[in-house]
């Protein structure tokens, strides 16, 4: 066992109070919680991958052993929801999963059976031209509805899943026989997602659902700049059911109207997504596609999207520095706006000042590793060490949380505990990046929408 894992261990003797399945954290005093002010940064990182990836492994929904759509920290599941797993997170799970057998966590074997449950429970799972809905019963496999009209296929979130299957399909297309048969079997789920289908009858843009009863009811284009480039990519990359470089351009990109030439405090933005040019949106907007897209040197006509990324990320910390809404907590150490749960529920948290609502998102500055690791490290100093009794538990750093409002609950959500892991793994060994992009189809897809590549460029 590495010396980084007995740290993990010995960090969380005086943190955790486990019942018998382990899925269930009784309320800690602060007292109670045990924070290693000595820790060193690569301990540190360690610590937060490990403690995060646990959301994934040992607080997966125990029938398909995916990724519950939220864990509340008090055990309380919102008991009618405790088995609704989401498609996304899942997706990101797998990928923390992989980070967490090359960081020792567990074993190969052990990695490799939760996810083989994964995948022979998503093979059986409802599926509609291929794709998954957004939440999916985990005990029954049946579609949970996200909405009145959500009720079935969700193309984005079969897209940030399918980021993560093919993630392992090639971590272990050249391993032992089983493991073959893995990601022979996650290819054959990769080839059966009719990604042309949600063109909606051969339109230049991609539609985000598709039910049964309800056919093309929720109308919603998947047009840029937001989270969803690797929708785009995955469909222009499908060996079976590709779209032609004409969707790309005239609906993601809107015939060029995606393109800005706006500057924030001295840092250009070339990507805008209507009302949210001036600051460019949640930080999740550079997170969910590039869990597995590598942005490293990745450019089309339209950005150099590692410093479209970067730039981003400059802003939304530079915003909660100069804190014009004066907010209690915002700093050079205290940053990252991006959607999570908020004091009224769920936002959009993004600078602006009818987006920024006091909430600061321990995922933004946290995932934003890769692009500005000096500046993430510093907050995550500061939500570790000085707010770590209030912000920190079983599954790393809970979703939100407001000095401004004194709010602090003890809630994760998947999909923001999944790029934590993952990113933070970018930005030290480029795992991820490096499997996704080994995919010979992506790398197809790429050059067919005019995408070139060069990931030593920013090491």
């Amino acid at each position: 066992m590495s010396r980084h894992i007995l740290l993990a261990i010995a960090v969380l003797i005086g943190l955790l109070s486990f019942n018998s399945c382990g899925h269930q954290m009784q309320k800690q005093s602060a007292e109670k919680v045990y924070i290693d002010k000595t820790i060193s940064d690569d301990s540190l990182l360690t610590l937060v991958q490990y403690q995060t990836f646990r959301y994934f492994y040992d607080g997966a929904e125990p029938t398909s052993g995916l990724a519950p759509e939220r864990i509340h920290g008090d055990g309380d599941y919102r008991e009618k929801d405790k088995h609704i797993i989401t498609t996304g997170g899942s997706g990101f799970g797998m990928m923390a999963i992989l980070a967490g057998i090359e960081r020792g966590f567990i074993s190969r074997d052990d990695g490799f059976k939760h996810l083989k449950k994964n995948v022979d429970w998503l093979e059986h799972a409802d599926r509609f031209h291929g794709a998954w809905s957004h939440w999916i019963n985990g005990e029954t496999g049946k579609v949970k509805p996200f909405s009145e009209n959500d009720n079935g296929a969700d193309i984005v979130e079969t897209a940030f899943l399918m980021q993560g299957l093919l993630a392992v399909r090639q971590y272990f297309k050249d391993g032992n026989h089983e493991e073959q048969l893995l990601a022979a079997q996650i290819d054959k789920l990769w080839r059966e997602v009719e990604w042309d289908w949600f063109t909606k009858e051969g339109e230049k843009v991609l539609y985000w659902h598709w039910s049964p009863d309800k056919g093309w009811k929720m109308n919603v284009k998947v047009e840029g700049y937001n989270e969803c480039l690797i929708l785009y990519v995955l469909a222009a990359s499908s060996p079976t059911h590709p779209i032609d470089a004409e969707t790309y351009h005239k609906g993601w990109a809107r015939n060029g109207k995606m393109g800005s030439e706006t500057v924030t405090y001295g840092k250009p933005l070339t990507l805008r997504h209507n009302d949210a040019e001036k600051y460019g949106g949640p930080l999740f907007w550079s997170h969910y596609s590039f869990l597995g897209l590598d942005p490293r040197g990745l450019k089309d006509m339209y950005a150099d999207y590692w410093e479209h990324n970067v730039n981003h990320t400059l802003i939304n910390r530079q915003w909660c520095i100069e804190n014009p809404k004066n907010f209690e907590g915002y700093g050079g150490n205290c940053w990252g706006l991006t959607a999570s749960y908020s004091v009224n529920w769920y936002q959009a948290h993004a600078p602006g000042e009818e987006t920024d609502h006091g909430v600061i998102s321990p995922t933004a500055a946290l995932s934003s590793f890769p692009y500005a690791p000096e500046f993430a490290m510093q907050a995550l100093r500061h939500f570790y060490v000085d707010l770590g009794p209030k912000i920190w538990g079983e599954y790393g750093f809970y979703d939100a949380f407001s000095i401004q409002d004194d709010w602090f609950p003890n809630d994760y959500l998947a999909i923001d505990q999944g790029p934590i892991v993952v990113m933070i793994e970018n930005y030290r060994s480029g795992l991820l990046w490096n499997l996704f992009m080994s995919c010979p189809e992506v790398t197809t897809g790429l050059s067919k929408l005019g995408f070139s590549s060069s990931p030593s460029k920013n090491d």
